[in-house]
């Protein structure tokens, strides 16, 4: 179970280490120019939000943000970050929580990358669930071949295959500011949901 990276405890033991390679303890560059075409009061989820420099960032900015990570630590720690907008930080499972009225953005930051491939599937449906008509899906995906993670990698064709019956990639761009873990094998890409799925009843 420990070394099951579906399993909070598998995160759990990293936060408390100190160990997060992933965490660039800033926000990245696409994010912040993504968020100033966004108007005030937009509703943002940012599932697996770590220590929640992003969410933080967002909320500062105006946004609705509302900030999933399932692991004790991790949410630990973005609230100490977090200051006034603690209350946005929830410890809840993305695959479960209540959606409320949906969201218009599903920020993707090191989230899919961190979970199992045979999720992936479940991740998609859930993406397409959480957001409002006409939302999107916009962030950081992670390129690369490898067999062992995480971070577990995609391809352009594997994300196509994966989101391309519910979502239309409207974006795709390079990114110039990636922490080493990521380096070379990152874009930024906004997809946009073409088939909304019906929201779980509340």
């Amino acid at each position: 179970m420990a070394q099951d990276s579906s399993r909070p405890e598998f995160w759990d033991s990293r936060y408390r280490d100190h160990v997060t390679p992933w965490d660039k303890g800033e926000s990245p560059a696409g994010l912040v120019a993504f968020a100033r075409t966004l108007p005030p009061g937009t509703r943002v989820l940012v599932p697996g939000c770590g220590t929640g420099h992003e969410a933080v960032f967002l909320a500062r900015a105006g946004l609705d943000v509302l900030a999933l990570d399932f692991s004790a630590a991790a949410v630990q720690a973005a609230r100490e970050t977090a200051g006034p907008f603690a209350h946005r930080i929830v410890q809840a499972d993305f695959f479960d929580f209540d959606v409320g009225t949906g969201f218009d953005v599903f920020y993707e930051r090191a989230f899919l990358c961190a979970l199992p491939r045979h999720l992936w599937p479940a991740y998609a449906t859930r993406a397409a669930q959480v957001l409002r008509a006409g939302g999107c899906l916009a962030g950081f995906w992670f390129f690369d071949d490898n067999d062992r993670g995480p971070p577990f990698g995609t391809s352009n064709p594997g994300l196509q295959a994966l989101l391309g019956t519910g979502f239309r990639q409207e974006c795709d761009e390079p990114v110039t500011d990636s922490l080493p873990i990521f380096e070379g094998r990152e874009r930024w890409q906004v997809w946009r949901l073409t088939t909304a799925a019906a929201l779980p009843s509340t």
